[in-house]
């Protein structure tokens, strides 16, 4: 018995001096910023870790890393593909600052693959549904009028896709247009298309870094429920002057970049405008002839590094679209955005950004009769909507396998609806829409761990939205499911003072387990809630679409998505695939009573109807990034319904933008280093659409009807469509760099439906007639100078 207590003792002791001895081990931390050495804007996703070991982490949205290692003498890599690797001997017996410079593989940082390798491969990150793309990878994409756009490049990718060609939004996973958080420079953008849907209002010249994420959400991401599309802008070379710019069919760009104090400062100047109105001028005669139709915008940036542990970053956007015939139609609309953000390094483990940021979308729709008309006649309408943002955001590094990150937000909001003005004579008759005014707020907190091969990452947003005044709330009396609600009474707010408010809790987490050096499995389950919406006619939001908040009437959106996928790279990282499958449910969406009246309507919240949706599916992906030959493939088979009160009999009914298979195939082969191709085919089932299956012949009346009451009772034809482009660079001299991009678009010339409607047959009134309405239905040629000094 003596024995086994000195036994124990003995025990007790060895394990409290190997607990002290661990506790007495001293602990650094390395940290920095990576920079490219060329250009000096700092690079996003950079793997830095101890070679032969597990330990290791990445830099962050700004460039900057840390890494906790035990005190001693310690090899560390710093690597990225395209990038020189750099490994250095480092000797911890204190924290160490070390910033460093990468230099590219081949001098050529916009031609070369960049992809994400060791830590930031999909199966060592946490992250599902997550997609990222480089501006060398979209430039292998065919393109329209061949041009390189953000929005169709994310479109090749699974689970996203649009309503046909010409829309204005993309839809993922079954959500609305609306449902997507698109960020530029941490700034919010309410449309992100020029030309009714054809190019989007990223510069591609101005670009630095674009992150797709469909599911899993982190916590720090909020206010929508389908999707984050975040877009790093470039912060300016600040070593030498350069330009980048291209000469096309439709538009021209130009970029101009440059140090204003070499090392600490830099700016970037970008900026397009289209000419297709200058082009058609000539063949345009008669009331065609003052014809309107371009785009242009202009994206800025500088940044200052004031000192080691402080940066500071200034950009904006301004864009608008111009349409109209002569001066009886004229429209237009556009974004304006500004953020600002200070980088400060609080300590090597402690790292903020703080961003504040203002941004606007309005547009204008005016008619008018023509001059020589007796009876003058005019209608004007305009509508915008505001933001004031701010969002301090922390990350901190607790150690190499732990990392924290929190921080707040709030923005407040002012939304005018609309407000028309007529005129008739000297009548002047006016209709305008009262201001809706709100705040948002959110606090957030989640913890990154890593522990071996099994990586978690969850965290909680808690987030509040108050409709206030000054302002009118509207109430209904409860009426029959699907039929307009009737005004029971309104109450006016003063200023500031709350007419509604929500609060919700938005749990997320992530987890992954690396089967083996190849393989891992992830899951992911996020609630997010959205606090306003858009209302459409349509599937394919209009610059006239109306943005509106929750209020006392109308309840925020919320959603619960579950993810489960499986991942794999294989040795060599030859190629990468995945499969993933997701199921999410929808509460509060907007739906609308049959023949809703949208236009300036003041008691619009009497035509809308709350609805439930779901959403699931499938969707793979391989990729392949080395070799002559690169490219990916991705299928989607999913399914998004709804279910509305009062709407199709009460029963589950398939949402107009949900396509059962979607197929994308996209291919680039380099013959040489100066001759490359790509291909991309897309496939994808028909958009559903709500047709009558009857009609009633009354006296001189013939009404159509829908017998089954049902929406969207029918599918229109497949869409399917090739693309191919061919890139001829000319001789490649010290400073001048330039390349010829010859695309086709649509090369088969299908004419893919982008809706159907029923006509009177001109021969025989008696009968009726569907036409199919194609957005394009011929194949587009396209070519473009693309340049860089």
């Amino acid at each position: 018995m003596k024995t086994t207590a000195n036994t124990l003792t003995l025990i007790c002791l060895l394990l409290l001096t190997t607990f002290s001895l661990k506790a007495q081990q001293q602990r650094y931390t390395v940290s920095g910023y990576v920079k490219d050495e060329h250009s000096g804007e700092s690079l996003i996703g950079i793997s830095i870790g101890k070679p032969g070991t597990s330990i290791g982490t990445v830099t962050n949205e700004y460039g900057f890393y840390s890494l906790t290692l035990p005190a001693g003498t310690h090899e560390i890599q710093y690597s990225y593909m395209g990038y020189k690797p750099i490994k250095m001997t480092i000797d911890l017996t204190s924290n160490k600052r070390q910033d460093i410079k990468l230099a590219t593989a081949d001098r050529q940082l916009n031609e070369v693959v960049i992809t994400s390798k060791q830590q930031e491969k999909n199966i060592n990150t946490v992250n599902t549904s997550m997609n990222k793309l480089e501006i060398a990878e979209m430039k292998k994409l065919p393109t329209f009028m061949g041009e390189v756009d953000v929005l169709r490049a994310i479109q090749t990718l699974p689970g996203i896709n649009t309503v046909g060609e010409g829309a204005a939004a993309f839809n993922v996973r079954g959500g609305a247009g609306d449902e997507n958080l698109i960020l530029m420079d941490e700034a919010p953008v309410y449309n992100s298309t020029h030309m009714l849907g054809f190019f989007s209002v990223f510069n591609p010249d101005a670009v630095k870094n674009i992150n797709m994420i469909k599911g899993g959400f982190p916590a720090e991401y909020g206010g929508r429920t389908a999707s984050v599309l975040d877009i790093r802008m470039k912060d300016g070379n600040n070593q030498k002057l350069g330009l980048t710019g291209g000469i096309g069919n439709i538009f021209s760009r130009l970029a101009v970049e440059g140090p204003i104090q070499k090392d600490k400062s830099s700016f970037i100047i970008a900026g397009r405008r289209s000419y297709m109105d200058v082009i058609m001028k000539p063949f345009l005669k008669g009331d065609m002839k003052d014809t309107k139709l371009y785009f242009y915008d202009l994206t800025a940036k500088v940044n200052f590094n004031l000192n080691k542990n402080n940066s500071l970053f200034v950009s904006g956007y301004f864009g608008r679209d111009v349409f109209g015939f002569g001066n009886e139609v004229n429209m237009n609309w556009g974004n304006a955005t500004t953020s600002i953000r200070w980088n400060h390094i609080f300590n090597n483990r402690l790292f903020m950004n703080l961003t504040t940021y203002y941004t606007k979308y309005d547009y204008s729709l005016e008619f008018k009769s023509k001059e020589t008309d007796v009876n003058k006649q005019s209608y004007k309408w305009t509508s915008n909507i505001i933001n004031y943002g701010v969002k301090p955001a922390f990350t901190y590094y607790l150690n190499s396998n732990n990392t924290l990150h929190f921080g707040v937000q709030s923005i407040l909001y002012t939304f005018k609806p609309g407000k028309g003005t007529g005129t008739d004579g000297n009548d002047v008759n006016e209709i305008v829409l009262k201001d809706k005014n709100a705040l948002e707020g959110a606090v957030y907190l989640d913890h990154e761990l890593k522990a071996g091969k099994f990586g978690v990452q969850y965290g909680v947003r808690v987030s509040g939205f108050q409709f206030r005044g000054k302002g009118t709330a509207y109430y209904y009396a409860d009426t029959t499911a699907g039929i307009r609600k009737r005004l029971d009474h309104t109450q006016e707010f003063g200023a500031g003072k709350t007419i509604a408010d929500y609060y919700n809790l938005e749990p997320r987490i992530s987890a992954k387990y690396k089967l083996n050096n190849t393989t891992a499995i992830k899951a992911a389950y996020s609630r997010s809630a959205q606090y306003m919406h858009q209302l459409s006619n349509t599937a394919s939001p209009t610059p006239v679409d109306i943005w509106t908040p929750v209020t006392n009437n109308v309840k925020p959106q919320l959603t619960d998505q579950v993810t489960a996928g499986y991942f794999y790279n294989a040795p060599g990282d030859k190629f990468e695939l995945s499969a993933e499958v997701f199921y999410k449910t929808m509460q509060d969406q907007l739906d609308y009573i049959d023949n809703s009246d949208l236009d300036l309507n003041e008691f619009i919240e009497a035509d809308l109807l709350a609805s439930k949706g779901r959403a699931y599916g499938l969707e793979l992906y391989v990729k392949k990034d080395v070799g002559n030959t690169t490219g990916w493939v991705s299928y989607t088979l999913s399914r998004s319904e709804r279910k509305t009160p009062g709407i199709s009999q009460n029963e589950w009914f398939i949402n107009r933008y949900d396509r059962t298979h979607n197929v994308n195939v996209v291919i680039s082969h380099e013959f040489t280093k100066r001759i490359s191709m790509g291909a991309n085919w897309v496939f994808a089932s028909g958009t559903p659409a709500t047709f009558a299956d009857a009609r009633l012949e009354f006296q001189d009346w013939d009404i159509p009807y829908n017998t089954t009451e049902k929406r969207n009772n029918y599918r229109l034809k497949p869409f399917h469509r090739l693309d191919l482009s061919l890139t001829w660079k000319g001789k490649q001299l010290k400073r001048w760099k330039g390349e010829w991009v010859f695309s086709l678009y649509n090369v088969y010339a299908r004419r893919n439906a982008y809706t159907v409607y029923f006509r009177q047959n001109e021969d025989d009134p008696g009968k009726k007639e569907a036409v199919r309405l194609s957005i394009i239905g011929s194949i587009i040629p396209g070519i473009t100078y693309n340049f860089k000094f």
